[in-house]
């Protein structure tokens, strides 16, 4: 690379064994794989060269790079499933690779549910019609892992679902002896995958469990065999298939950041010399007849020349790209030199700029901001014209570095019309469950691309009802019970909804996410934006939580969510109403969302919308529960109660109070009304219940500091949070850790006192 590319990571020695699982893969398969693929991408005709280059070169052209824009180091592949609108392109006409990442194992969990959707395509007839993204379930997952991570979780729990589910997985665990430095006996027991999960081994052929198999990663008579037989039980039989492919080499060590013969035997770097796959190859084409050696040879030279020449054409392009700007930036710093006052440091930096050999875009727009601190004082043409420069180019790469992160397509939720909910005069009124449950109930009578699964979803309706009596009247298939496995829970989520279903997968506590919130960072939140609008999986993770007591059982940790999920939006409806409009809206859209249900609000009443099956919220619009005019507390969740009752409690004691429900925090109040309430009050407090600095210190900077409240504030913005550890069980143990109605009086009140202590006196 000549120091070009910042990274490399590559799949040398794997690629006969790539060549093989390629040969058995078809248009509408699905590959879910590990970064070091480049052959299999290759063999299916799917990588250019130069793309090869480009992604080293990080080029964030998506017509040189369409894998991820320069987003993801190389070996990091994508199908762009959608059109430049970002609506679905007809999947069963590409070699589908579902973006790589980064983080070992992290591709399974989805691959699950990319497997599962085959199932639920062959046996739902309701989805036939969905031909742009199934021939009647007949696709193939093909996973692939590196020896050394499956001893991840990960794995382990993707391969005992997939067990369970019986999923057309084929799951390829390239085997070269290593993790990195660490020789696979410290990694496996027995020290091999394939002997370590001979329990998953099917005993019949109408037993539940694995297919088997291992084979010589230089052997191609067998791994052409091997895979074209698992493909087939994959396909025709919907049973899982390992393919352990051993005596792999990894002649380049783990990456170009270090070099293999630090951790190898002479013995071992011999070994690997003379069983490399492609040696290996040559013989055998050799011994058969197949070509001569001066053939081979000639293909090889060819091969190299093929790849130099890419190399050249990617880095030239590349360059070329950034040739523009880089000139215009040199010609601008002269401009602005000429009779100059300081001229002097000026060309100095035109000459710092000119003298980089490989420019890059940050060194063109650092040299422009260095530039303008130093005319500042400048009123004429120069500065402006540098001015005007960064200020167009500064949008050029917010859309190179920064675009996508949420859906930009006209399925937007951003661009859901907002239908109110609709109360019939004399309406019934029910305890929450029961909404939800009939919610549920017309929400699966009209589309038949939802469906719903997680923990006691299926035959009891969920823990608190909202499902009950669904799955005998919509099917297994549609609502569907899963073990205790929160991650895979996750990953058949995203699969069914990259796949053009629309999953609700369900966390039954929302304390139980961190369970699963690697799947959820590192895959469904970055999948827009690391693809550049490339795929999506406009997933619905629903759980519970808020008012809950015990140190497992907390139930806020909104932090964390908004530190982890940008990319998601997080919603927070005060009551099932709020949550079914919130449900529609996001069914009609195509962004992947975390809702987020009161637990404590399924046994409260509420009137039931005779449009329940049509009413639409909108995100990031808050809604002001109570006018007021002396201070404003902004809520959401279970704290609206809290907060209401406490409102009412101190206007008998002469405090008017704005009670806001921001309804959802990705994305949060986004025509900044709260701040209109603040101009009004000239207090704010911010409560909820998740610990010091979370959600409530996220609030806070968004309004005073987005929103720019601070100029309307007569007093110090407050926040009003649960304690730093964990609430212990019981109702003192709530009470105490929790905010409470007394807590919220108190700390409205002490605003108040300190504003005008002769009408409010401290109260103790």
């Amino acid at each position: 690379m000549g120091g070009r590319a910042k990274f490399g990571i590559f799949g040398d020695g794997k690629e006969l064994a790539q060549i093989a699982a390629a040969s058995a893969f078809r248009r509408g398969d699905f590959r879910s794989g590990y970064y070091r693929d480049q052959t299999f991408v290759a063999a299916l005709g799917e990588l250019r060269w130069t793309e090869f280059f480009a992604q080293l070169y990080a080029d964030t052209d998506v017509t040189r790079e369409p894998n991820t824009a320069g987003r993801s180091m190389n070996g990091h592949f994508a199908t762009r499933w959608l059109d430049e609108n970002g609506l679905w392109r007809n999947q069963t006409e590409f070699f589908n690779s579902v973006c790589d990442i980064a983080p070992t194992a992290g591709q399974l969990p989805r691959s699950l549910g990319l497997a599962y959707a085959s199932r639920l395509f062959r046996q739902n007839p309701e989805l036939s019609e969905l031909t742009n993204f199934s021939r009647h379930g007949n696709e193939v997952v093909f996973g692939t892992i590196g020896d050394a991570s499956t001893s991840q979780g990960m794995f382990w729990e993707t391969m005992n679902a997939a067990g369970v589910l019986q999923v057309p997985l084929l799951m390829s665990v390239w085997d070269d002896g290593y993790g990195i430095s660490v020789p696979v006996e410290y990694q496996t027991t027995k020290g091999s995958i394939s002997k370590a999960m001979a329990g998953f081994q099917r005993d019949a052929i109408d037993d539940k469990g694995f297919e088997l198999f291992t084979v010589k990663g230089w052997d191609y008579v067998a791994l052409i065999e091997t895979y074209q037989h698992a493909a087939r039980i994959c396909r025709e039989q919907h049973v899982p298939v390992l393919v352990h492919v051993q005596e792999l080499t990894q002649p380049q060590g783990h990456s170009t950041s270090g070099s293999h013969e630090r951790y190898k035997s002479t013995e071992r770097l011999a070994w690997e010399v003379e069983h490399d796959c492609n040696r290996m190859f040559r013989l055998w084409i050799l011994e058969n007849g197949y070509a001569s050696s001066d053939e081979l040879d000639a293909i090889e030279a060819e091969a190299k020349q093929v790849a130099r020449e890419a190399r050249v054409d990617a880095w030239n392009a590349f360059q070329a790209s950034l040739q523009g700007d880089h000139n215009e930036v040199v010609d601008l710093l002269q401009q602005t030199a000429r009779n100059h006052p300081k001229s002097a440091e000026l060309m100095a930096i035109r000459e710092e700029l000119r003298r980089i050999v490989n420019p890059l875009r940050r060194d063109d727009v650092a040299a422009v901001r260095k530039a303008l601190r130093l005319v500042r004082n400048d009123t004429g043409n120069a500065k402006e014209n540098l001015r005007n420069w960064l200020i167009r180019t500064r949008s050029e790469n917010d859309d190179r570095f920064s675009s996508h992160l949420y859906s930009q397509s006209p399925e937007s939720p951003m661009l859901v019309k907002e239908i109110p909910a609709h109360y019939p005069e004399d309406g019934p009124v029910v305890d929450g469950y029961i909404l939800m449950q009939r919610y549920f109930d017309s929400l699966f009578a009209r589309d038949p691309r939802v469906v719903a699964l997680g923990e006691d979803v299926g035959r009891i309706g969920d823990v608190n009802q909202g499902f009950a009596g669904l799955q005998e009247k919509y099917g297994e298939e549609r609502i569907t019970d899963t073990g205790i496995r929160e991650t895979t829970i996750i990953g058949q989520g995203i699969g069914l909804a990259m796949r053009g279903l629309r999953p609700i997968v369900e966390i039954q506590y929302f304390d139980y996410i961190f369970y699963a919130l690697a799947t959820l960072t590192d895959d469904l939140a970055t999948l827009l934006y690391r693809t550049k609008g490339g795929q999506k999986a406009p997933l619905i993770v629903r759980t519970r939580g808020h008012r809950l007591e015990g140190i497992w059982h907390s139930g806020s940790p909104m932090g964390a969510m908004l530190s982890s999920l940008r990319g998601m939006h997080v919603l927070v409806p005060r009551n099932m109403t709020q949550a079914a409009g919130f449900y529609n809206t996001l069914i009609k859209s195509d962004d992947p969302a975390l809702l987020i249900e009161c637990l404590n609000g399924y046994r409260l009443k509420e009137r039931l919308p005779d449009n329940l099956d049509e009413f639409c919220l909108p995100l990031g619009v808050p809604e002001v529960l109570r006018e007021g005019a002396d201070v404003t507390v902004v809520t959401y969740g279970s704290m609206c109660r809290i907060v209401m009752e406490a409102a009412s409690h101190l206007a008998d004691m002469g405090i008017s109070v704005e009670v806001i429900d921001v309804q959802t925090l990705l994305p949060f109040d986004v025509h900044h009304s709260i701040v209109e309430s603040i101009r009004k009050t000239n207090r704010v407090v911010f409560a909820d219940e998740d610990v010091p600095g979370g959600a409530s210190a996220y609030m806070m900077q968004q309004v005073v500091e987005e929103q720019k409240a601070y100029q309307y504030l007569d007093s110090v913005p407050r926040t009003l949070t649960a304690k730093a550890h964990r609430p212990p069980y019981g109702s003192d143990g709530d009470y105490f850790s929790k905010p409470n109605v007394d807590d919220v009086i108190e700390t409205v009140y002490a605003l108040m006192s300190e504003a005008e202590p002769s009408r409010f006196p401290e109260l103790y």
